[in-house]
């Protein structure tokens, strides 16, 4: 029976404190696995997201992202700490290169920080009108300001500006009408957020998962597409955004949006091991 190693890192922490950011479990080698075993594991673990490390002709290597109950083509915690470990694994130094089915994705590392590139976004206005968005995170009208706009720089999400910091903590789901909004691969997700301050922005990350609803602690594959939201809202670039995300998931967490002056978005955040195992299967 194969032995297997992982390692399990939190990404988008709050600097060096251990406890914070999104975890995450990646297995260092993941070349003799099926998709279905794959899948068991990230069950297994039942974190937001298990990664797989497998060789790559043109990249430092290919990663696989499972949720629980689906593969992903992106996810930015996912990449993110995912670098972190091909780069403490000596398949590369600081400047990686991942592949992905969303793409090749750039990754750079500067300390306990790590920084990913985006895709170039495309956007779509949703089926939905604000006043059903409204009512699907339990909010007045008001509350929701346009454009809420399905963006994709890696996986499509459903971005929604919200009229203040209140708004956004007063965010109440409803699963049931969620499954009524879907993304272009049948998901359903919300993302919303305010900006707080000049350069600030508090947000939050909502999926049901059959009747039950979800709070993700920090999503850099949403910060991304907050980029494209920027870029499709014809927002002044070059921007730079401090996102806190995870307060109410109990993991509180940082992240950082940078949209350069040729439009490209940068994800990044803090990196931190907190421990390694091996399972045997």
């Amino acid at each position: 029976m194969p032995t297997l190693h992982y390692r399990l890192v939190n990404v988008f922490t709050q600097g060096a404190r251990a406890l914070t950011g999104n975890p995450l479990c990646v297995f260092e080698s993941g070349e003799s696995l099926s998709t279905e075993t794959m899948q068991a594991l990230a069950r297994q673990f039942n974190l937001s997201e298990t990664t797989f490390i497998l060789p790559a002709t043109n990249a430092n290597a290919k990663v696989r992202i499972f949720t629980p109950t689906y593969e992903m083509p992106f996810a930015g915690h996912p990449t993110l700490g995912t670098a972190f470990v091909v780069s403490a694994l000596g398949r590369g130094g600081k400047d990686l290169k991942l592949e992905m089915p969303a793409g090749i994705i750039p990754v750079s590392g500067d300390g306990a920080r790590w920084k990913l590139q985006a895709n170039k976004p495309t956007w779509r206005k949703p089926n939905a009108s604000r006043e059903f968005i409204a009512q699907m995170l339990g909010l007045e009208t008001a509350d929701v300001l346009d454009p809420p706009l399905w963006v994709k720089a890696g996986k499509e999400q459903l971005i929604i500006p919200l009229m203040n910091e209140a708004a956004v903590r007063r965010v109440r789901p409803q699963a049931d009408l969620c499954w009524k909004v879907t993304s272009e691969d049948g998901h359903a997700m919300a993302y919303v957020f305010a900006v707080t301050a000049p350069g600030k922005v508090l947000s939050r990350f909502f999926f049901p998962i059959g009747s039950a609803l979800l709070e993700d602690p920090a999503t850099g594959s949403a910060t991304a597409n907050l980029g494209g939201w920027f870029i499709a809202t014809g927002q002044d670039t070059p921007s730079s955004f401090e996102i806190s995300q995870g307060e109410y998931a109990q993991r509180p967490s940082t992240l950082y949006l940078d949209v350069d002056a040729q439009q490209r978005i940068f994800v990044s955040g803090d990196v931190i091991e907190l421990g390694r195992g091996t399972v045997t299967i």
